[in-house]
């Protein structure tokens, strides 16, 4: 498949270039850029060189639209509003790696994003692109709204609960995440600077974060009632990895008040013995953030405390494969019947 990358400068850009020019069904026909136009993408990313050395065009959605039969675009949010219209009607498939058709609502949307959603009628099209849930439906997509990074391993953490979900008072939710400095671009700011990170670990956007309402539409969706998040993510010093930590509290009797560790165990064995980038840890294992480095995975874990009526949930990925480009590739491999794994068998980096 003819395949392009829009924001091919950015870290996300550059891991998509990285998985496809692997990829034996995928051709990098176009690489589009800003500031970068002009330059080879292994002048811009050194580690690329033997990788590509396709030079970065200037963002043209009609050249993009007429060169490839699918456009992968990484980036910043409201960019994508007039870029998929314009790709859509050449008959280019899309897979949108920024948050701007992952909120149904466009009041939601302009809530989080502080403008308006500019092409409110591809909402109800866009399918939320986690293979883990929404498989069949990525197949015959043509507009993929790639999941944040944040509400993947929030998702992944808490898929195996839902049946559960469903017959219990609605619990109190609340996900501890952290995050390693690549998830805020590679443009730099004073936020994500290394004297500012360096030997610190901070909390940011608690309660306010925008993808809050992404985690909360996934969890009201699959439970057809609303489920209310407090998410609070932190920075941590280090360049990849999330770990999400998600406690559940019962509000009152119910199978997930009643669940013991054998029981949770077997709940999440089943829920992903067939999935091939989920890995469910055996007690007394953790997940950790290096032990997904530069892959696909998702390492899960789960326990249970029932004297305090807590069931605590755990995921580890890499911010930048499994919750950018890894997961857009695995959404490319479904939408065109390629092997769901191809291209992604990497196993992580270590140490």
């Amino acid at each position: 498949m003819r395949v392009g990358v829009a924001g091919a400068s950015g870290y996300s850009g550059a891991e998509l270039v990285r998985l496809l020019a692997a990829h034996p069904g995928a051709v990098l026909a176009k690489l589009a850029a800003g500031e970068q136009a002009g330059q080879p993408i292994d002048k811009v990313f050194p580690s690329l060189r033997g990788v590509s050395s396709q030079q970065l065009d200037e963002t043209d959605w009609g050249a993009l639209g007429e060169a490839c039969d699918v456009v992968f675009l990484a980036l910043p949010h409201g960019h994508a509003l007039d870029a998929v219209p314009q790709l859509l009607a050449s008959g280019c498939r899309v897979v949108d790696l920024g948050a701007d058709f992952r909120l149904r609502d466009p009041a939601a949307y302009r809530e989080h994003y502080g403008h308006d959603h500019r092409a409110p009628e591809l909402l109800a099209e866009a399918v939320y692109g986690l293979p883990e849930r929404h498989r069949d439906e990525i197949a015959g997509a043509r507009l993929i709204a790639n999941p944040g990074c944040y509400p993947t391993a929030t998702a992944l953490a808490l898929l195996p609960l839902l049946p559960l979900l469903r017959r219990q008072p609605a619990p109190l939710v609340v996900v501890d995440a952290k995050s390693g400095v690549s998830g805020a671009g590679r443009k730099a700011t004073t936020g994500v600077h290394f004297c500012e990170v360096s030997d610190s670990l901070k909390p940011y956007s608690p309660l306010a974060h925008r993808h809050q309402p992404e985690i909360e539409q996934l969890l009201g969706e699959a439970l057809a009632t609303p489920q209310p998040v407090a998410f609070v993510p932190h920075l941590v010093p280090m360049t990849r990895g999330i770990l999400s930590c998600c406690y559940l509290q019962p509000a009152g009797e119910g199978p997930l008040s009643e669940l013991d560790q054998e029981e949770a165990d077997a709940l999440y064995g089943s829920a992903y013995e067939a999935e091939p980038f989920v890995r469910v840890l055996p007690a007394p294992e953790l997940p950790a953030t290096k032990n997904t480095l530069g892959s696909n995975l998702c390492d899960v874990a789960v326990r249970v405390d029932r004297q305090r009526r807590l069931v605590v949930a755990f995921a580890a990925i890499d911010n930048l494969v499994k919750g950018a480009a890894g997961q857009a590739v695995q959404n490319f491999n479904l939408m065109f019947g390629f092997e769901e794994t191809t291209g992604l068998r990497s196993a992580p980096l270590f140490p």
